[in-house]
């Protein structure tokens, strides 16, 4: 049985990577935190920052350059709109780049996206519920 979902990225400083998440909100974890590594958690997932010769020695690749490319859209939902718009202040004040100031979409969801310090993509979104279309 699949018990937790962990994403593991590659980041150039493991320091600075590390105060970027925990200046936009994000909690240490209470392991993984070492001079190569660190683990951060976001609702109920772990997201493990490796400097990019730790990642590169276990998953034997070359690793992408998110500054010129996505490879993915890490997307988490937040309680409200204003904690919607409180991280993306912190993302500017914390060196990341957003896509678009928050904004509504569709009718039911409000966020934005960003990059962090590596270009990873991550997506902030509230959703209202109660607005959702039926499918």
């Amino acid at each position: 049985m699949m018990k937790q979902l962990w994403l593991n990225l590659p980041v150039k400083d493991v320091n600075q990577s590390r105060a970027f998440f925990t200046q936009i909100g994000c909690q240490l974890n209470t392991h993984g935190n070492t001079e190569t590594s660190a683990s951060i958690v976001i609702g109920g997932s772990t997201v493990m920052l490796y400097d990019e010769k730790a990642f590169k020695s276990f998953v034997n690749n070359e690793v992408s350059d998110s500054q010129k490319c996505t490879e993915m859209l890490i997307s988490f939902d937040v309680e409200s709109k204003e904690e919607a718009d409180e991280i993306a202040k912190n993302v500017l004040l914390a060196g990341g780049r957003t896509a678009h100031q928050p904004k509504e979409m569709d009718g039911w969801l409000y966020g934005f996206v960003f990059s962090d310090l590596d270009g990873h993509r991550w997506n902030v979104v509230y959703m209202d519920i109660s607005k959702m279309p039926n499918n």
